[in-house]
């Protein structure tokens, strides 16, 4: 059976599962406790030579980073939410990068320092919380705009660009970014975390975060 090595709070870990949810691929989910180190393990870091999440291992198979991840179960399943065409696959490519060095760059940079630096604990970097801010701010709008055009980022139907973006905004509330403004950003994905793939892993990221921060809390 498919392994999924990951922590709860890392969006990277939790595209992963989306994906092997909606596309219906039964794993067993390792949570690795990447605070305690367990990351950082010789075993650990022969999977990831970096001791980061995710990883899966698949009947010996070992691969990590998340976009390669998912492009692999894609290919796994022969599944339409990463096509064979090649226009419109490139047209995914181009959205998840754009969506992970863009958006996913400046969310980072503000939820770690806003939620994360606190709790390590290490200094919060104000100016790269406030890179993240502006960066949040320049880049969003293209996402809104693409969706003005199609109900999904990249066209007509789900694909693995959306599934990208909707992770990668999972921290925004707790991050206190605001997307309010970008009405079709957050219609679509309202809708997305209504649906079962989302609600298998949680309801609510910001829920998690409370639960493991209360749990550290009465340790």
């Amino acid at each position: 059976m498919l392994k999924i090595y990951g922590a709860d709070l890392s969006t990277s870990s939790n595209k992963v599962r989306f994906v092997a949810n909606l596309l219906n691929i039964e794993y067993d989910y390792v949570r690795v406790k990447v605070k305690d180190g367990e990351t950082r393990t010789a075993e650990y870091l022969r999977m990831h030579p970096a001791g980061k999440v995710p990883v899966i291992e698949d009947d010996g198979f070992v691969l990590f980073e998340s976009n390669s991840i998912c492009r692999y179960l894609c290919h796994k399943k022969q599944s339409g939410l990463y096509p064979q065409e090649l226009k419109p696959r490139s047209l995914i490519d181009q959205w998840l990068d754009f969506v992970s060095m863009h958006i996913g760059g400046a969310i980072n940079k503000v939820a770690f320092n806003r939620l994360f630096a606190p709790i390590i604990p290490v200094e919060v970097d104000k100016r790269s919380e406030q890179d993240g801010v502006n960066f949040f701010n320049r880049f969003l709008p293209a996402v809104e705009n693409s969706l003005k055009h199609h109900p999904y980022l990249p066209g007509d139907t789900i694909s693995l660009a959306d599934i990208n973006l909707l992770a990668t905004l999972d921290p925004v509330e707790l991050a206190k970014l605001d997307i309010t403004p970008y009405s079709r950003l957050v219609a679509w994905r309202n809708k997305l975390r209504q649906q079962e793939f989302y609600t298998k892993c949680y309801e609510e990221y910001g829920e998690t975060y409370k639960k493991m921060i209360s749990s550290g809390k009465k340790q």
